[in-house]
């Protein structure tokens, strides 16, 4: 059976940059990791130049970590999905500029939030959603986009099945597309947080399990379908051990990278114990 890939986002920061990460991500155990390239806030980001990409990719290299399963996330300022020109082309700037980077580092894929329908019906916001990916596509030849799943929060576009399906359905180039699937969103957003079965057969049916290329391993503080987003420790929240050890271990989903986004607990990251109980499928309490 093929090796199981997890690992957690890990923080990128002066003087190591994306050499700093990936010796922070293999101290806990991962054999994946997601990075931002700057703020998530923001988009201002620090030149390509210094970020130590050469040191980084012999790091990996030596290590054994291949660049595909290096994650990149996009900002969260971007809303793809705006009605507003002005807005909608500093997002189209934004997610251009992130693709180039991403190509750059040598990763191959970069998770977005879809955007949102603010003050427009929620079909537009498709719309304008997949044009902004066809306008990208026309000159990005590497790098997957993957849509995130999303919780529901507001007007977030991307909190069933059935809106990511027809973002993808309107791409032209299918080749560059692809889902993130995150497991707290999905269980705030109402799909059977037990039931891992019925979730897969769903997102087969109406998108297909082809365009699944990560997946956000996260608890939930929230019960399913409260539409609140609010991350747990892996087997502390609402969704429980069990069942998010069906999604590290089932063997459809082994070759597909999963990536912890889960709280500190006591001012410190907890990702290395969540990584060893998920691997190990025996559970500890390690929130101690």
């Amino acid at each position: 059976m093929p090796e199981i890939l997890i690992g957690s986002h890990v923080s990128m920061s002066k003087p190591d940059y994306l050499l700093g990460s990936a010796q922070t991500a293999l101290s806990y155990g991962a054999n994946v990791f997601m990075i931002y390239t700057g703020a998530p806030q923001n988009s201002i980001r620090t030149p390509l130049g210094e970020l130590k990409i050469e040191q980084f990719q012999k790091y990996l290299h030596e290590h054994n970590i291949d660049l595909r399963n290096v994650i990149v996330h996009a900002p969260y300022v971007m809303n793809l999905g705006s009605g507003d020109p002005k807005k909608h082309a500093i997002s189209l700037q934004t997610l251009k500029n992130e693709v180039h980077r991403t190509c750059t580092i040598g990763a191959k894929y970069l998770v977005v939030h879809p955007g949102n329908a603010i003050e427009i019906p929620r079909e537009q916001a498709i719309i304008n959603i997949a044009k902004a990916i066809n306008a990208i596509n026309k000159i990005n030849k590497n790098v997957v986009i993957c849509l995130e799943t999303m919780s529901g929060k507001g007007t977030e576009i991307g909190k069933t099945f059935e809106e990511l399906a027809n973002i993808i359905k309107l791409i032209d180039n299918k080749s560059f597309i692809g889902i993130c699937l995150d497991t707290c969103h999905i269980n705030d957003a109402g799909y059977s947080d037990k039931d891992i079965e019925k979730t897969l057969m769903d997102f087969e049916r109406i998108i297909g399990l082809k365009y699944l290329k990560v997946i956000h391993l996260n608890d939930s503080k929230n019960p399913q379908g409260s539409s609140k987003d609010r991350h747990e420790n892996i087997g502390y929240g609402t969704i429980g051990f069990e069942t998010l050890l069906k999604w590290v271990h089932d063997p459809r989903l082994i070759s597909i990278p999963k990536i912890l986004e889960t709280p500190y607990w006591k001012d410190k990251p907890l990702y290395k114990e969540e990584i060893q109980v998920l691997r190990n499928k025996k559970w500890i309490n390690f929130r101690v």
